[in-house]
């Protein structure tokens, strides 16, 4: 295994990991800054009323994107496992 190697799969891993995160957790920030700017013009200081939107976004997300992160995971590791007769040498 040579440090090439190494380097190319921790940045697919690194890269991988960035792509089926930013779709749920961007409708994280955005319902966020959404209800922070409700809440400043109606000055409801609310702790409860940021969590529950952000959690019902980020559900609603995880609907929509689940299959394709679970695609894109599964191939992942599929193409890591039928590399590992490689890695050993």
């Amino acid at each position: 295994m040579t440090p090439e190697y190494v380097l190319d799969l921790a940045q697919r891993t690194f890269l991988l990991g960035m792509s089926v995160a930013m779709p749920i957790l961007g409708v994280g920030v955005v319902v966020g800054v959404a209800v922070a700017i409700f809440q400043a013009a109606t000055q409801i200081q609310e702790a409860s009323l940021n969590f529950l939107p952000k959690l019902v976004g980020m559900g609603v997300a995880m609907l929509i994107f689940g299959p394709w992160i679970v695609e894109k995971l599964t191939g992942f590791t599929i193409t890591m496992i039928t590399s590992i007769s490689g890695i050993g040498g």
